[in-house]
């Protein structure tokens, strides 16, 4: 009679590399995750407003690098919210935003940002 070995006994597979992986993927997630609330603009929609444009225009066109223009004048951007200050015929008159060519949404956050900080909320962004 022909006899073979005996057989061994069955191995269970080894967990240790499954669990590696699944905790590289775990801190890969954690670290790529962006965590907090993202930051928006308030701004206030063009069309079907129910508020009345008055007074001289408070046109603010930006543009590419920073460039900003006050009622198509180039103006720097520290003197910009002095300009539209005197234009204002009280502190809550909207100011029209318009991108010029080359404009991204970063110099949109940038104008707004310097407005806002000098107290000139009501803004209000035209397509170009």
């Amino acid at each position: 009679m022909f006899r073979l070995a005996n057989p061994r006994p069955a191995r269970r597979p080894s967990l240790t590399p499954m669990i590696d992986v699944v905790f590289l993927l775990l801190v890969f997630f954690m670290l790529a995750a962006r965590f907090g609330a993202d930051a928006g603009i308030a701004l206030s929609p063009g069309a079907g407003g129910g508020a009345t444009y008055e007074g001289p225009p408070r046109l603010v066109e930006f543009g590419a690098e920073g460039a900003l223009w006050l009622n198509g004048v180039e103006t720097p951007a520290q003197a910009l919210p002095d300009a539209l200050t005197a234009l204002m015929p009280a502190p809550d008159a909207p100011v029209i935003l318009r991108p010029r060519k080359g404009a991204d949404v970063q110099a949109l956050a940038d104008v707004t940002a310097l407005l806002q900080g000098a107290g000139i909320a009501q803004l209000v962004v035209m397509e170009p």
